[in-house]
């Protein structure tokens, strides 16, 4: 029954990650069309872009928060019935 608890928060969490970060993305290109390819191909400038125009993106990054939140959860649920130790 947790395996299957843990899978859902897990695809539940991964899910909202792709959401954010397609919500992310869009807020960059909305911004300009620099913005956007640099988010999408250059490493550093999200995390720029993230500080400089926070009122576009902090929906996305919250959601994007809350997804890992789920996935890192849905592990430790799972992480139960895993041949392995987790930690």
């Amino acid at each position: 029954m947790l395996t299957l608890l843990g899978t859902a928060l897990v695809l539940v969490g991964l899910l909202l990650v792709l959401i954010g970060a397609l919500m992310f993305l869009v807020a960059a290109f909305r911004e300009g069309l620099l913005w956007g390819l640099g988010v999408l191909f250059v490493p550093p400038l999200p995390l720029v872009f993230l500080i400089v125009h926070w009122s576009k993106a902090r929906d996305a990054f919250y959601l994007k928060l809350w997804g890992i939140a789920l996935l890192v959860l849905g592990v430790l649920v799972a992480g139960n019935d895993l041949p392995w130790p987790i930690g």
